[in-house]
């Protein structure tokens, strides 16, 4: 093993606002692992929208807009105090970076030292270990320093050994986003021959759930511009329509059983309206508004479910790994950039004019 110097390069997140508040510094300390945390040397960490609604205050119930709307100067209405996910204040200066794939180079002193060496895969949700809180989390990045840096503390458990010939970057493309749709697509029990819908489908949620709904043998109609079609359809969807497509013209009511959404906005009575009875409509993210229209009377005569996820079931991420061994699915990285260059990075994610996940290297 190397010597593991005492200060590394990472980007702090200094404040909420735009992208001056990210700071690449080369002169962080290197984290010391706890007694039962692992060291990792970050090999890649890829960009995701709660780097974004972190930076900019998003989350703050004070925000009623889209998330691009603010991702370059940050939302002058949001609330510092209730700007996190959790609804605590967030303290910076924070290290982001909710993906992560690295090598395992030092372990606290409740850990396997044969642990040391090992690839992991980093499950960006810290849940409680109480087993009366399973809600209750911390995500990596956000509540605690993560993986945009050289190195990064992570408890044991949630430092998945990986065995796979792909490389760091095409690996750190998936934990956050692939698990959050992995999650929403167990929350909602999708199963063979449902028709799914998944909205923002080229995005890196929406174009795992494509994979993910295809691998079950579920039906799926995803929502995706014109231009990138062709790039969803070869992901495995069986039909692509634009986001503003008449539901109701092509489908008629009661069509889904499942929707996949990340977008909220202006289509979600549309989205909702379009569901069969029984059915189920996860929802993980809202780039398009988080504010929405509901008839209570659509929700409650057609006996569907509303199924807000965040919190990784204990299921979720071992699975995800499994597939990933087993080459069930496949990476799908747009473009890498060197860690320095974060804000070009956040700037074309939040151009939306690629298909897959942005990828930062130390």
């Amino acid at each position: 093993m190397s010597v593991i110097p005492t200060v590394m390069r990472a980007v702090l997140l200094t404040g909420n606002g735009g992208f001056e508040k990210l700071a690449y510094r080369d002169d962080v300390p290197v984290p010391v692992p706890g007694p039962h945390d692992v060291l990792i040397r970050v090999g890649a960490a890829a960009v995701n929208n709660t780097d974004i609604n972190t930076r900019t205050a998003w989350y703050s119930k004070s925000v009623t807009a889209a998330t691009a709307a603010g991702g370059a100067d940050g939302f002058a209405e949001a609330e510092t105090a209730d700007s996190g996910w959790t609804g605590a204040v967030p303290q910076f200066p924070r290290i982001q970076g909710a993906d992560a794939c690295g090598t395992i180079v030092a372990v606290g002193s409740a850990v396997n030292p044969d642990r040391l060496g090992e690839r992991v895969l980093v499950e960006p949700v810290f849940r409680s270990p109480d087993a009366r809180t399973p809600y209750a989390a911390i995500y990596f990045g956000s509540e605690c320093d993560g993986g945009f840096a050289d190195y990064a503390r992570v408890p044991a458990v949630h430092a998945h050994r990986i065995v796979s010939a792909l490389d760091d970057a095409e690996l750190a493309s998936f934990p956050c986003a692939w698990s959050a749709a992995e999650n929403m697509l167990a929350r909602a029990g999708l199963g063979m021959g449902e028709r799914v819908l998944i909205c923002g489908a080229s995005g890196g949620v929406g174009s795992a759930a494509v994979q993910l709904a295809r691998r079950r043998n579920a039906l799926v109609t995803a929502i995706a511009s014109a231009e990138k079609r062709n790039a969803v359809l070869a992901l495995g969807a069986d039909a692509v329509i634009a986001g503003d497509a008449d539901l109701a013209a092509r489908f008629g009511g009661e069509y889904f059983d499942v929707c996949i959404d990340m977008v909220g906005g202006d289509g979600f009575a549309a989205r909702l309206d379009a569901m069969k009875r029984g059915g189920r409509y996860a929802v993980a993210g809202a780039i398009a508004g988080p504010i929405v229209p509901l008839d209570l009377r659509t929700l409650y005569l057609n006996d569907l479910r509303l199924l807000g996820c965040t919190v990784l079931e204990p299921q979720v991420f071992p699975n995800l790994v499994r597939y990933i061994e087993a080459g069930e699915v496949r990476p799908l990285v747009a473009a890498t950039f060197p860690l320095a260059r974060i804000a070009e990075a956040q700037r074309v994610f939040l151009g939306k004019q690629l298909v897959g996940k942005i990828v930062l290297i130390p």
